[in-house]
């Protein structure tokens, strides 16, 4: 069986997806075998595997930094939120159906043989499991049935480092708070105390980490910088959504819808220098982008009414009308149809059927099964500013209960739709959307300028590994791992 490490938080947000996907990593370098694994996900930002299971995006990431194809095992459990306070419930891959919060937490420990099953199994096939918790450990009130942190490593005997983040302030408190709160079992099962997110000279942080190290009884195994890097992150806590609003040459703005899911759809647009990505919540927001996106959605009836009430359905028609490209990429593909039924309320309680923005001639029906597929091929030929799309090749995935529309690629006019998640990936499809709007604009394409999206997400990994090797004491977290601390 492989060996386990399990990286914990202070809280969310403090950088636990991106530093096991460093140590992934780094073991990868280092000549191991090495897979992620995370009990509990929950995210609207979400993957479908090879044979057809879903799985969250973050452990996608960190078996992409391991070099190993992403497997449901390493995410048993992904809850996509649906309401404030439900989620559609998937295990090993398949969705369950949705569940009010009250109820899955009270058939949480019901998942447990599902879980371990799951993690049994991919230990068998690998040397080291990189093992992520979620939230914090210190979750009193969640404590009882917890399968995500201190239950979960209890279950596997796994060693943890307990992650806080500096860069908001506050983080002894973080740590020693934390490791005050947990049990004297659970306390012993910290080997290691990580500061991440840090800016500014580490000797004016070294009286701090002695002090620390005594007050908690754990030995600091290191402090990692805040990185510059870019590499998919998480859900609506993501930075991406607090970017800059400036405008570039090319500036493609994507509505950010309350259940947005799937954004890392549009990174590649990022890569370009010229070329801004802006999230827009609000009508005011839109000024005169080159292009819109409609992203998918985890509540596609809820978010076109939210959208329809803040006036930003009337802006985006505005502007399709004034020959601004529209693409809508699942849900979002849907809005653009005539119509959006759910008879079976398999997505909502409330409507069963409202009006689509009108944009695109198709009708949209939500079924109980959910279509999820990896897909690949060619385009089809379509007209208008983005012809040239039609006969490049695309390789992506589907997650949709809706049916209707034509799938792969479908227009009218201006207005473009497709079900696939991660159609922008390849570097040929993006090019060809961005020397399109340069061409409209009358710029040249050459100025934005281009990336190898391949050699680009394997520079990051390698970058990320370098600051895990300079930030934390290696050998440390080797004998961490090998028990011998």
């Amino acid at each position: 069986m492989a060996k386990c490490i399990m990286v914990q938080g202070t809280m969310s947000n403090v950088g636990k997806s991106i530093l096991c996907a460093g140590l992934c990593r780094v073991f990868r370098q280092d000549g191991y075998r090495v897979a992620p694994f995370k009990s509990q996900n929950m995210a609207l930002n979400s993957f479908i595997t090879a044979d057809g299971g879903e799985m969250g995006r973050a452990q996608v990431v960190q078996a992409f930094a391991a070099g190993v194809e992403p497997d449901v095992r390493m995410n048993p459990i992904l809850l996509k939120p649906t309401t404030d306070v439900g989620s559609q419930v998937i295990v090993g891959g398949k969705a369950l159906g949705n569940m009010h919060a009250v109820e899955y937490y009270r058939r949480k420990r019901d998942f447990i043989p599902a879980v371990m099953e799951a993690y049994n199994s991919l230990a068998a096939d690998y040397d080291i499991i990189v093992i992520e918790g979620a939230g914090s450990p210190a979750e009193i009130n969640l404590k009882q049935d917890d399968i995500v942190n201190m239950g979960f490593a209890k279950l596997v005997d796994a060693p943890v480092l307990l992650v806080g983040d500096i860069d908001p302030g506050g983080v002894f408190a973080q740590l020693y708070g934390t490791i005050s709160l947990l049990e004297p079992d659970e306390r012993e099962r910290v080997r290691g105390l990580i500061i991440n997110k840090f800016r500014g000279d580490l000797s004016i942080l070294e009286p701090g980490i002695d002090m620390l190290e005594k007050l908690c009884g754990v030995h600091v195994a290191g402090v990692l910088p805040y990185l510059h890097l870019d590499i998919d992150d998480e859900d609506s806590l993501s930075t991406r959504f607090s970017n800059s609003m400036t405008r570039r040459t090319i500036d493609v703005a994507v509505i950010k819808l309350p259940r947005i899911s799937n954004f890392t759809d549009f990174s590649p647009f990022e890569r370009y220098e010229d070329v801004s990505l802006r999230y827009i919540s609000r009508p005011d927001e839109l000024g005169a982008p080159d292009l819109v996106i409609i992203p998918g959605t985890k509540s596609t009836i809820s978010d076109l009414m939210w959208m329809r009430q803040n006036g930003l359905e009337a802006a985006v028609k505005k502007l399709s009308s004034a020959g601004v490209p529209i693409f809508g990429i699942c849900g979002g593909y849907q809005m653009l149809g005539r119509t959006i039924s759910d008879p079976e309320h398999v997505e909502t309680a409330a409507a069963e059927s409202i009006d689509g923005m009108g944009l695109l001639g198709f009708d949209t029906v939500f079924e109980g099964e959910k279509v999820q597929r990896q897909t690949s091929g060619t385009l089809p030929q379509v007209d208008g500013i983005f012809s040239a799309l039609g006969g490049l090749e695309y390789t992506g995935y589907e997650i949709h209960m809706g049916r209707g529309g034509g799938g792969v690629l479908e227009n009218s006019g201006c207005v473009y739709g497709s079900y696939i998640h991660g159609i922008f990936d390849s570097d040929r499809i993006t090019d060809a959307i961005l020397a399109a709007l340069c061409k409209k604009k009358g710029v040249d394409f050459a100025s934005l300028g281009s990336y190898d999206a391949e050699g680009y997400r394997e520079r990051q990994y390698d970058l990320l590994a370098d600051a895990v090797r300079a930030g934390l004491d290696m050998d440390f977290v080797y004998r961490v791992l090998n028990r011998t601390v």
